[in-house]
């Protein structure tokens, strides 16, 4: 949904509501693990910490939706547990105007793992992308950095994301950038 203003809280509120029972906007479940035709790939791996300590703060972070505090992009409802099946809708400000994004936590990353751990939400048919995400953080046993890895598999579905799609490749980018800052500082305490 692409708004000329900032929604106000009861917009995001229906927006929310409305987006329980919407389908995902693509197939099959796991599509961020694969290689699918017609889709853009994009993965982004970058260093936020360093230590045992510094992988708790990073798995708490994901938890809690730290990597989307960027200023430009919020999610809501605020506080939910990034747990599969929970929907969130994601707003994002961009040249001018707004839009909400609705998408659902579709499945655990290493899960019951020590080094890893992370989950993956998939665009809602009232998303301007359709594609699937995963965000997982790792801790490396041989040198104990902490990495944060971004996989995104996507395609524009909205009528103006498929006009805009130059620009959409732009900000899917500096999500990614700033996203991975956001978790780096959350690692930091």
């Amino acid at each position: 949904m692409f708004l000329v203003h900032r929604p106000s809280r009861r917009e995001i509120d229906a927006f929310i509501g409305a987006s329980y029972h919407l389908p995902l906007s693509y197939q099959p479940i796991g599509l961020a693990k694969q290689k699918p035709t017609g889709f853009a790939i994009d993965e982004y791996v970058a260093i936020v910490g360093h230590g045992q300590s510094a992988f708790e703060r990073a798995r708490f972070g994901l938890m809690q939706w730290r990597h989307f505090e960027l200023g430009w992009a919020e999610l809501f409802p605020e506080a939910v547990a990034a747990a599969p099946g929970t929907v969130v809708a994601v707003l994002l400000r961009h040249l001018g105007f707004w839009s909400l994004n609705g998408c659902r936590v579709v499945y655990w990353i290493g899960e019951g793992s020590e080094r890893e751990f992370g989950f993956a939400y998939g665009t809602l048919t009232n998303h301007a992308e359709a594609g699937e995400e995963i965000f997982k953080v790792t801790i490396h046993p041989e040198t104990g950095d902490v990495s944060y890895m971004i996989r995104a598999v996507s395609r524009p579905r909205a009528p103006l994301a498929q006009l805009g799609y130059p620009v959409v490749r732009l900000l899917q980018a500096r999500f990614r950038r700033d996203s991975s800052r956001a978790l780096s500082r959350a690692c930091a305490g």
